[in-house]
C-alpha cells in the first residue's frame, strides 16, 4: 500500500491487488480556490468526502469514474471495506463544537486505516473512539490554529493508540486556510524534526505494538 498526502486533508491510497493490478481511494479532493491547493487528475475508483469547508465535488477532471462516498455508512467497494462514521456521534454531541462531518475507516490489505477528516474537537467521544476500533494508520489533523492545536492533536492520538500516525491539516506553502503548525505538534509528542518522504509504503508486516511512530509527508 502506498500512502501520498496533496496537502489540508488530501490523500490518494494505492492499494495492491495483486496481479500488478490496484485500486485508488482519493479522500477529500480540494477545491483549489478556497485551499489555493489543486488537486490534480487521478486514477481514483473511489472518492470519500469528510467535509464541505475546503474539498470540490467537481470530479471530472480529478477522478471522473470514480465511486463516491459522501458520509457516514458502511460501503464494500472493490474489495475495500470503508465505515463512515459521524463526526457529532455519541450522546456529547450536542456539547460538541465541531461541524457535521465523517471520519473513516479503511479496512484492505489485512490493515485497518483511519482518516479523521477536518475534526476540530479537542479529544474524541467514547462513542468514536469505540466505533474507530483497533487502527494501523491514523491520519489525523494538526488543527485550525485557534480552537485544536498540537496538545489536542496529541491527545487524539494518544485515544486511538494506532502503529503509524501521519499528521494532515497544517501550514504549507500555498495554503491558504488556518492550519496547525507542525513544529508545535512534533515538540510536544517529544520527538525532533522528521524528514518528510514523498510517500509512504507499508505492508502488514511493518505494523507493530510499539508506540505510534509519526511520519510526516510532502504534499
Amino acid at each position: 500500500m502506498q500512502i501520498i498526502w496533496h496537502g489540508q486533508s488530501c490523500f490518494e491510497i494505492v492499494i495492491a491487488k495483486g496481479k500488478g493490478e490496484s485500486v485508488s481511494v482519493l479522500i477529500d479532493p480540494l477545491d483549489e480556490a478556497k485551499t489555493g491547493l489543486k488537486t490534480s487528475k487521478t486514477d481514483s475508483q473511489i472518492v470519500l468526502f469528510t467535509n464541505e469547508s475546503y474539498t470540490t465535488r467537481k470530479l471530472d477532471k480529478i477522478a471522473p469514474q470514480a465511486f463516491l462516498v459522501d458520509g457516514p455508512g458502511e460501503y464494500e467497494i472493490k474489495g475495500v471495506y470503508v465505515r463512515g462514521i459521524d463526526f457529532n456521534f455519541g450522546k456529547e454531541a450536542a456539547e460538541r463544537s465541531s461541524k457535521t462531518g465523517t471520519i473513516y475507516t479503511i479496512e484492505t490489505e489485512d490493515m485497518k486505516l483511519c482518516h479523521l477528516g477536518n475534526i476540530a474537537d479537542a479529544e474524541l467521544t467514547q462513542g468514536q473512539v469505540e466505533k474507530i476500533g483497533n487502527i494501523d494508520v491514523l491520519m489525523f489533523p494538526l488543527g485550525d490554529g485557534a480552537k485544536m492545536g498540537a496538545k489536542e492533536a496529541l491527545k487524539i492520538v494518544s485515544q486511538i493508540e494506532p502503529s503509524i500516525a501521519i499528521p494532515m491539516n497544517y501550514e504549507i506553502p500555498k495554503l491558504e486556510l488556518a492550519a496547525g503548525n507542525l513544529k508545535e505538534f512534533l515538540k510536544a509528542a517529544g520527538v525532533g524534526e522528521i524528514e518528510a518522504a514523498p510517500k509512504l509504503t507499508v505492508k502488514k508486516k511493518d505494523i507493530g505494538p510499539e508506540e505510534a511512530k509519526i511520519v510526516v509527508l510532502n504534499p
